[in-house]
Order: structure tokens, then C-alpha cells, then sequence
């Protein structure tokens, strides 16, 4: 039901936003930097140290981006006929009638085994617990952890206010539902396959990745041949002042850093049927984007 019945009970985000937005903040900056001070320096070990410094900082940022986005988003959301949770592209319909028990973490008699990899605001994955079998976790905090067993599977969740939840969800399971919910589970690699059916989405998805590969592979091998190129140009319209080739490498690192954030964005909006077009628009202008960076390296070759 929805209404006065229905209640959301979000999970503490303030600590977790603050840390995964520090982490982000500082990537980013790591990752410009060496891409920066790669592009002024000619190629060598200490240019090919740069890049890889630039490519392990970059690596976890949509990671992070992703577990901040779902930290924003997540709830739990209770009313008389089922429980909600919300997290990220993951999502899961329980129905009242299929919960079997609500208990704090320090009601177990023995420790629950955490993920491993796990920051404040994101504790997610999968453990498995003596005398409970396998323990998803959709939480972000580990002091307000619940655990909510059913029928199948036990899901550890962080409401904000632990006892409000617990005696809201004890009084909706007394009551009985009205309307009984089908349990649904959506996880995000099922958008991917969704997604992945329409052969518009698998067209664009196809031509951004093969776009970007080929325009890092060809920057890559274009680069050793050059001694300097001009990265702009005069307000007279002539080429800029010239700087080391390997600053060539930035334009491909952007276009797909870009790509794989309208890739994101787009399956968060995918999930719902009157967002799809707006997907389909983020993924098409990822390939038009990166048609343009081609397009711009042509001309700064040719200018050369």
C-alpha cells in the first residue's frame, strides 16, 4: 500500500557520502595530475610510470561513483503487504507474509562474518554465516545492522532508526497484508541483460566500445612517431603552441572516462520503461563523443 501506511527508513548516509566523496575527490585529482604531467613529458619509463599511476587511480572511481549513487538512493521501504529495499540498481520486493524473523546483530551467538571489501556507507556482497547459510548484505553501517530472514535468504540492512523499523515491520506482520506482494528480485546485472536485448542499446553500446578502443590503440601507436603536436589553437585560428606528443594520450583517457559514466547513468535510468529513451540518448551521445575526440585528433595530427 502506499500513503500514511507506507514509511521509508533510510540508511545513515552522512558518514558514507563524506568518505566515498573524499575518495572520489582524491582519485580524481591523482588521476588528472598524472595524466597532466604525462603530457609533458616525453615518452620514457617515467612518462609510462604517469600513465600507470593515472590508470590505477582511475580504476575504482566508477566503483565508488556507483556505491555513492546507491548509498543516495537507498531505503528501505515497509508497508503492510511488503518490504522494499532500494539499493542502487539492486532492488528486492519482500512480501510480509515470506519474512520469518527481524533481530539485531547482537542478538546471534555467533560473530557474522563481514564482506571484505567494505567502506562506511557500503557494506554489500555476499558471507556466508554458521546456522544461517548465505547473508546478503544491502547496508551502510554495520552499527544499526538488522537482520530480515525469509524463506530463501537472509538480507543484512542499516535503517537509521533500527527500533522504529523493527516494531513497524512486527506490527505489519501481526496485521496480516491485505493484498499479498509477489517477491522480485532485480539485480543490476539483469538491467545489463535487459538492456542488452534491444538491438538499438546493443548497436550503441557496440560503436562506443570499439570506438574508444580503437581511438586509445591508435593514439598509442601514434604518439611514439611525433615529437610534439599543438593542443589548441590561436583566437587567429592557428595552431596553439606546441607540447609533448603524449599529451595525445589524454583526449582517449576523457572520451572514455565520459563514455563509461553515460554507460552508468544510462542503466539507472533504463530500469524504469518511461526512461529508457533517455537512456538510449545518454549512451548515443557517448558515441558521438567520441566520434568528436576522433575528429579533433585528426585535426591536431594534421596540424603537426
Amino acid at each position: 500500500m502506499s500513503g500514511p501506511d507506507r514509511r521509508d527508513f533510510p540508511p545513515p548516509r552522512q558518514r558514507g557520502a563524506s568518505i566515498h566523496g573524499t575518495l572520489i575527490a582524491a582519485l580524481t585529482l591523482i588521476t588528472v595530475t598524472a595524466a597532466w604531467l604525462a603530457t609533458n613529458t616525453p615518452i620514457s619509463l617515467r612518462f609510462t610510470l604517469y600513465i600507470v599511476a593515472a590508470g590505477l587511480a582511475f580504476a575504482p572511481l566508477p566503483v565508488l561513483v556507483y556505491r555513492l549513487y546507491s548509498l543516495q538512493r537507498g531505503v528501505y521501504r515497509l508497508d503492510r503487504d511488503k518490504l522494499t529495499i532500494l539499493w542502487g540498481l539492486r532492488s528486492e520486493n519482500i512480501p510480509i507474509s515470506d519474512i520469518e524473523w527481524v533481530r539485531p546483530l547482537e542478538a546471534l551467538a555467533a560473530p557474522l562474518p563481514l564482506p571484505a571489501f567494505r567502506l562506511p556507507g557500503s557494506i554489500l556482497g555476499y558471507r556466508r554465516a554458521p546456522d544461517l547459510g548465505t547473508v546478503e548484505f544491502l547496508a551502510a553501517e554495520t552499527g544499526s545492522l538488522l537482520l530480515v530472514a525469509t524463506r530463501k535468504r537472509i538480507f543484512a540492512i542499516s535503517p537509521t532508526d533500527p527500533a522504529a523499523f523493527v516494531q513497524d515491520i512486527q506490527n505489519a506482520m501481526e496485521m496480516g497484508s491485505l493484498s499479498p506482494a509477489a517477491a522480485e528480485s532485480v539485480y543490476p546485472s539483469f538491467v545489463v541483460s535487459e538492456a542488452w536485448q534491444s538491438p538499438l542499446t546493443r548497436f550503441l553500446w557496440l560503436a562506443a566500445l570499439f570506438l574508444n578502443v580503437g581511438l586509445l590503440a591508435w593514439v598509442s601507436l601514434l604518439t611514439p612517431s611525433l615529437g610534439s603536436v599543438p593542443m589548441g589553437f590561436l583566437p587567429s585560428g592557428e595552431a596553439g603552441e606546441p607540447v609533448p606528443a603524449a599529451g595525445l594520450i589524454l583526449l582517449p583517457v576523457i572520451s572514455i572516462f565520459l563514455s563509461a559514466l553515460a554507460w552508468v547513468l544510462g542503466l539507472a535510468f533504463y530500469r524504469r520503461p518511461e526512461q529508457r529513451s533517455l537512456s538510449q540518448m545518454l549512451w548515443a551521445n557517448s558515441v558521438i563523443t567520441t566520434i568528436l575526440f576522433l575528429i579533433a585528433i585528426l585535426f591536431i595530427t594534421s596540424a603537426a
